[in-house]
């Protein structure tokens, strides 16, 4: 969660924080220098009030009083810039010079290079060494030494009245050390949070490394097993031929155990077909592209009524909720998704498990919970990832492709410890209607 603004005027729109991604972290340095602008703004309005009315220090109003108000109009401009929730290449070096341009302005008017308050260049070469590429900074570096450069020999002087003659090494002191003290902390304030957006951009970025990782296991995975799907397709034939010989033999129907494991090892055999086949349709899918859709009803009825004519000995307590008419991808790959957390489920509770869909704001969750002892803390933190699983590939592998098909179409994956014992995993999933397939 990015830092709470420190003005109102630079507070986000409502609705969930931006992400993480370097678009968005470049979107929240630009509000932070936005919120540092507006700061300089009430800062400089009320130096020059107390200096010129306070103090008597006789300074030219009309000019510097426009300064500010460019200065205001301009953070008006680029907060309305963020709410396209894009910053264009070079914008953040723009409002850098900017902001150095009218500080060379009020320092011309207020005793240039002698005014103590000349080393807030200070903050923009600061910023910049942290926002901006090295081809950007130098730039920066070089308009910030001339501008000190061109004040030290051009500047309106700064005339103090006769009553503070005397005083003027303590007031410069003062200034001095009033100028320290902010330039300190607004560095601390600001570089703090500017860091923190830019280590979340490099966490992002890390992420999308690892996805990317993680993908490429999955296409090589997909690849293997559409390649074991191809070569067992002959077998799967040659056996099926076989069974319904030795179904038709006089000798083998005759006794009616072995004829009823003869028809059980034919269902199991068509089954094994049928998995090939999603196999090979899977992989013939181009990422969620021209992807048909179907009930929910019809899906997930299908697993139940599949998965318990199975695993008989493992009750399985399903909740199809009211779903209507709602859909979802017909993706192949979801239906193993879900069969595999039944199978996750019902190793880790062989006692009893459950399933229960709701659909609500176009999406349908998919929960299946057991009873068993549920998941560690470093299972918990990391589920999803592969190989991640002290108890083989039923909490691995199969928790890894559940994730990965759920983000593939757009939803995602969470799992958690039940309150009264076992664990729960919960699919969400947008509907037919809302599908965005995930990168």
């Amino acid at each position: 969660m990015m830092d709470a603004p420190l003005l109102a005027l630079t507070r986000r729109a409502p609705g969930p924080p931006p992400g993480y991604s370097p678009r968005a972290a470049a979107t929240e340095n630009m509000r932070q220098l936005i919120q540092l602008r507006w700061l300089a703004v009430g800062g400089q309005l009320v130096a020059i009030l107390v200096s010129h009315f306070g103090l008597g220090v006789l300074l030219p109003l009309a000019p510097m009083l426009g300064v500010i108000a460019l200065l205001a109009a301009a953070n008006l401009f680029f907060t309305l810039t963020l709410r396209r929730a894009l910053i264009v290449r070079g914008e953040l070096l723009l409002a850098l010079l900017f902001d150095m341009a009218a500080l060379t302005a009020q320092l011309y008017l207020s005793g240039g290079a002698t005014n103590p308050f000349v080393s807030l260049y200070l903050i923009q070469v600061v910023l910049g060494a942290i926002l901006l590429p090295l081809p950007a900074l130098w730039p920066l570096v070089a308009t910030a030494a001339l501008c000190f450069a061109f004040l030290t020999q051009n500047h309106a002087p700064l005339n103090l009245p006769e009553r503070l003659w005397d005083r003027k090494a303590d007031l410069m002191m003062i200034g001095e050390w009033i100028n320290f003290a902010l330039v300190a902390t607004l560095l601390a304030l600001f570089i703090t949070r500017i860091s923190r957006n830019l280590r979340a951009r490099d966490v992002y970025v890390t992420d999308l490394g690892q996805r990317a990782i993680e993908e490429d296991h999955i296409v090589r995975m997909a690849l293997f097993a559409s390649g074991a799907a191809h070569e067992l397709g002959t077998p799967l034939s040659t056996l099926s031929v076989l069974i319904a010989d030795w179904r038709r033999d006089p000798l083998l129907a005759a006794n009616p155990q072995l004829a009823e494991e003869l028809e059980e090892a034919e269902r199991e055999v068509e089954r094994c077909r049928e998995i090939v086949s999603d196999i090979l349709d899977s992989a013939g899918l181009a990422r969620g592209e021209a992807m048909g859709s179907e009930r929910i009803a019809d899906l997930v009825g299908d697993i139940v009524e599949a998965w318990t004519a199975l695993h008989p000995e493992t009750p399985l307590e399903a909740n199809l909720g009211n779903p209507e008419e709602a859909r979802v991808a017909a993706e192949p790959a979801l239906r193993q998704a879900i069969w595999s957390l039944l199978e996750n489920a019902a190793e880790a509770s062989p006692g009893g498990i459950s399933l229960s869909c709701e659909t609500s704001q176009e999406r349908l969750s998919v929960a299946v919970a057991d009873r068993g002892p549920g998941f560690s803390a470093n299972q918990l933190e990391r589920v999803g990832q592969l190989h991640q699983s002290t108890k083989g590939a039923g909490h691995g592998v199969g928790l890894f492709l559940a994730s990965n098909v759920a983000r593939r179409l757009g939803g995602s994956l969470e799992a958690a410890n039940r309150e009264d014992g076992g664990a729960i995993v919960t699919v969400s999933l947008p509907l037919a209607s809302a599908i965005v397939p995930g990168p």
